[in-house]
């Protein structure tokens, strides 16, 4: 089984490409972030004609979230308030989360807060976003052992997953608050799912548009496949594809993949 992971930035913007990589890359699932469009005017049409079923929570013009999957899904469920069902309905305010499961394993696609800027009121948010997440996840682990957790995290966990031109300290995306909040999710087990197969930098799932980054390599690696114990040992692959960032036109992240 493949499984993708891909922030495309606006499907209805993207959908060429989108479309054309499953063509070529039969992945069993494809989760989406930033589809920036409501349910009803998501193109469903072209991912029905690849044999792909559906699963949506969008938003207009921000944040939203998407599985295609050739299989059907069971168990779907969107934002945090189904599973932790008190948490305040504002964490679902914002189309961030979706799950389902398929042979077993439980898919949790995420596009995690941005943040803006190291001490913004949307970092604070973020922060309490991902306290939530942590909550969100030890639910869902009493009943699914087998977690996939993929999607968009907005932290690069290690330094050596961002160009090295980059100072660290206070920076968004890197700060020492945003990782802590990210290492306690893992520690609930989880482990990433690039660094069983890939110990060394340089390797990057986003790029900035400005400054001409993506043919300096000046990128990040902050989407992420993050797997429980049984899928980490199962775990065949996890590669990232930077062929879609080398078109017209692309999204600023390109997909990862892992294998089982």
């Amino acid at each position: 089984m493949k499984i993708a992971t891909w922030n495309v930035n606006s499907i209805r913007t993207r959908l060429g490409h989108v479309v054309d990589w499953l063509s070529q890359n039969h992945v069993d699932v494809l989760c989406m972030q930033e589809t920036k469009v409501v349910d009803e005017k998501f193109p469903c049409a072209a991912f029905e004609q690849l044999g792909y079923h559906l699963y949506l929570s969008g938003q207009k013009a921000y944040n939203g979230v998407a599985i295609a999957s050739r299989e059907p899904l069971e168990d779907v469920s969107r934002g945090f308030t189904p599973i932790l069902l008190d948490v305040q309905p504002d964490w679902d305010e914002q189309k961030r989360v979706i799950t389902g499961v398929i042979h077993g394993i439980r898919i949790v696609n995420l596009y995690v807060p941005n943040g803006s800027a190291v001490g913004s009121e949307k970092y604070e948010y973020k922060l309490g976003w991902l306290t939530v997440l942590q909550e969100y996840l030890r639910s869902l682990l009493l009943s699914s052992p087998a977690i996939c957790m993929c999607g968009d995290f907005n932290i690069a966990l290690e330094d050596n997953d961002i160009h090295n031109s980059v100072s660290t300290e206070n920076h968004i995306m890197a700060s020492e608050a945003e990782r802590q909040a990210l290492r306690d999710i893992l520690l609930l087990g989880f482990a990433d799912a690039f660094r069983k197969f890939t110990s060394e930098g340089g390797h990057y799932s986003w790029w900035d548009y400005r400054a001409v980054s993506f043919r300096r390599n000046l990128g990040w690696r902050i989407d992420h496949h993050y797997l429980t114990p049984n899928l980490y040992e199962r775990a065949k692959s996890c590669t990232i594809d930077v062929a879609p960032r080398k078109l017209a036109q692309p999204s600023d992240h390109t997909p990862v993949i892992v294998e089982f």
